[in-house]
């Protein structure tokens, strides 16, 4: 070893140490340990020549390799305690885009807030051109993104889970991942429902014979899990199934260079049936590992299986609020009373629920009112409600005691085994002399009514009973005398209740609000603003009955009046909407009922064929005109055709343009279709505007 001559000014060993660290043949990186991820602080120039960064350009940057990321911080993760140097391989991609594997050694050196590794490359040829994860990483990777797409199928909502689904598989295995949905053509979906924006159900077309020459027409008639690659760039014959996936990977694939021009397809199996496929472009500068083509039939079933779930739980909701519509009555007309009846399932429990009403003469000018709510949001539910309706029809006819008739449903329900609990209140009116009415009624287990008299609320809480089905004796029955401007109210807890308010704040509110509103001159107006005292979302179903004793005088209040209708998405909702616009026109003394009988079933027409879910119809009077609006299910604008002589339809919205001013606004998970009636009604609008506020 040869020393320093004396006088010769000695090296500076630090100085010596950062020559070599950043001169030396060996790659060296300085990786701070994040929360979740690894951030280079500092590289040295062997590193910038291997990687193809410059310091700045590398210092803050994660480098690690698409979908390793996470094994590597799992893997420094587990030396964050330990003081002794490890080997591991950093997957690296370099800036001309190919990935490589440098092999070096890591040293963990705690820092404030966290831990530092300085990474030395064990060799300068250990830098492998492309990266060769060993089993280890390529199972982690496979389980991390099964992992990932469990809690996301259990946690994402349904509308978006399978595009969730999708950005964990482009980010961990492939370059590209797209889901599509057969309605006669191909189309891209986003939720477990297997629809895509502004996209409405429509049943499978069947397999033709064209199908068993198309490779993806076979894969869709074939109920068997396989996999199918597709060249992208290869002609086939056009509108087949195969020519269609093409399209729509063209267009997914267009932003993506990196992407192979090549699809890898999968079925999305469901029970005895073909619900769509998968399909994924692998990456040309990424690995492909063997157990990619495992996770995407894994994928593609549990996928599969989510979506039929999901659509025999849609089906069974769509069967029990068609049970359950027909069930609610169409009530009697009762001149001698002014009613206004209200329901409306929680959207929440896909419009399904226990919550019924009902209101019929019982004979010699009597009139019955129940309100009830059965436990559930479901078929049997819907059912269970429809039997206690019926029962309590056919026992109102022919009994006047309301706790004679409880009784009577009590021992009825143990026969006929109804199981799901259930609540009521029974009124029953007769008429006296002077326009006075006898209020007898009847409680099991349900929230006291109400009736207001000259502002004053007074609660109907006697005759209170166990649960229907529960009694198990003579059921009470108390009585009260209402009078002319006199109006009673009967509610379910869904009105009141919230998971901020407990029921008895809600009734306390709904006592103060009905003495304020009870004086107005229509039992709707009542209910309507009632309805909007309370419009804050509701979390149960809501059935409400109002009732008002004529006054026999006075003249109804000309503004701010409205009514409202909750109806199915079927072609008979048309011209029930259109009856009721017209009887409530002819209610408020309007000239223009053949205006808004007109825009009232376009509108409606149009929310039933481009729509879903249940429509609630509004009619408001304003200071210059009427307000009409129609709410459904579908959060897309309104369709609005052009008209063309080769074409049914594509009127309806032009009619509308010709009599309002139009617009629509989203509300809640669907939206809402205005249109506003001025004196003019041959007024023509150019198209839709967007509402503000």
């Amino acid at each position: 070893m040869n020393h320093p001559e004396e006088g010769d000014s000695p090296v500076d060993p630090r100085e010596l140490a950062a020559h070599v660290m950043l001169e030396g043949q060996a790659a060296v990186a300085v990786v701070d340990l994040g929360p979740e991820t690894t951030v280079l602080q500092w590289v040295n120039r062997a590193f910038q020549r291997v990687t193809g960064y410059t310091l700045p350009e590398a210092r803050g940057r994660d480098l690690i390799a698409p979908g390793l990321g996470s094994v590597v911080h799992a893997r420094l993760q587990e030396h964050v305690d330990d003081d002794a140097p490890f080997t591991l391989t950093l997957p690296v991609v370099r800036a001309d885009g190919l990935q490589i594997g440098i092999v070096a050694e890591f040293t963990p050196h705690p820092i404030p807030g966290g831990t530092r590794f300085v990474a030395v490359q064990i060799s300068a040829d250990a830098a492998t051109d492309t990266v060769q994860p060993g089993l280890d990483h390529r199972s982690r990777i496979a389980l991390e993104t099964m992992a990932q797409i469990s809690e996301v199928l259990s946690e994402e909502n349904e509308s978006e889970a399978v595009a969730a689904v999708a950005r964990v598989m482009a980010k961990h295995l492939f370059a590209w991942c797209g889901f599509f949905a057969e309605d006669g053509v191909l189309h891209p979906i986003s939720g477990l429902d297997g629809l895509g924006p502004g996209r409405r159900a429509r049943p499978r077309r069947g397999v033709t014979a064209s199908d068993e020459t198309d490779p993806v027409g076979r894969l869709l008639s074939e109920h068997s899990m396989r996999r199918l690659r597709l060249d992208t760039e290869a002609t086939y014959v056009p509108g087949s199934w195969s020519a269609q996936v093409v399209e729509l990977a063209r267009a997914a694939l267009e932003d993506r260079p990196e992407a192979k021009r090549e699809v890898v397809l999968a079925p999305l199996l469901g029970r005895g049936r073909v619900l769509g496929l998968v399909a994924v472009a692998e990456s040309g500068v990424r690995p492909v590992y063997p157990e990619s083509g495992t996770v995407l039939e894994m994928v593609a079933r549990r996928v599969g299986l989510a979506m039929d779930h999901t659509l025999l739980y849609e089906a069974e909701h769509v069967l029990a609020e068609t049970l359950q519509r027909a069930m609610l009555p169409e009530l009697d007309h009762i001149d001698t009373l002014d009613v206004w009846t209200y329901y409306s399932p929680n959207a929440e429990h896909s419009q399904v629920g226990g919550d019924w009403y009902d209101v019929v003469r019982t004979g010699d000018g009597a009139v019955a009112a129940v309100v009830g709510d059965v436990v559930g949001h479901d078929v049997e539910a819907a059912s269970a409600m429809g039997q206690l309706r019926s029962v309590l029809r056919a026992l109102a006819t022919e009994i006047a005691d309301p706790g004679t008739v409880l009784t009577r449903v009590d021992s009825i329900v143990e026969a006929m085994r109804i199981r799901r609990a259930a609540s009521m209140i029974y009124t029953a009116l007769t008429p006296r002399e002077e326009g006075r009415w006898l209020l007898e009624y009847s409680r099991a287990g349900h929230l006291p009514g109400m009736v207001c008299t000259g502002g004053e609320v007074h609660d109907l809480d006697g005759a209170a009973g166990t649960l229907i089905g529960f009694g198990n004796g003579p059921r009470d029955t108390a009585e009260c005398e209402v009078e002319p401007g006199d109006v009673l109210l009967l509610y379910t807890d869904g009105l009141i209740e919230r998971r901020r308010r407990n029921v008895q704040d809600g009734v306390d509110r709904l006592r103060e609000v009905f003495a304020e509103i009870g004086g107005a001159p229509d039992a709707a107006g009542v209910g309507e603003q009632l309805l909007r005292a309370f419009d804050d979302p509701p979390e149960d179903d809501i059935a409400v009955v109002v009732i008002r004793v004529p006054t026999g005088f006075g003249e109804a209040l000309r503004r701010g009046r409205s009514r409202r209708w909750r109806m199915p998405s079927s072609v008979e909702s048309v011209g029930h909407a259109r009856r009721r616009a017209a009887q409530t026109c002819r209610d408020w003394g309007r000239a223009d009922t053949g205006a808004i009988e007109l825009v009232v079933s376009e509108l409606v027409a149009n929310a039933v064929v481009h729509g879903w879910g249940s429509l609630e119809v509004r009619v408001h009077e304003t200071a210059d005109g009427v307000r009409i609006e129609v709410e459904d299910g579908n959060p897309m604008p309104p369709t609005h055709l052009d008209v063309h002589p080769a074409r049914v339809g594509g009127y309806g919205m032009h009619i509308v343009e010709r009599l309002a001013d139009w617009g629509w606004r989203p509300s809640g998970p669907g939206k809402v279709v205005w249109a506003r009636l001025r004196g003019d009604a041959t007024l023509t609008i150019s198209g839709p505007t967007a509402e503000r506020g």
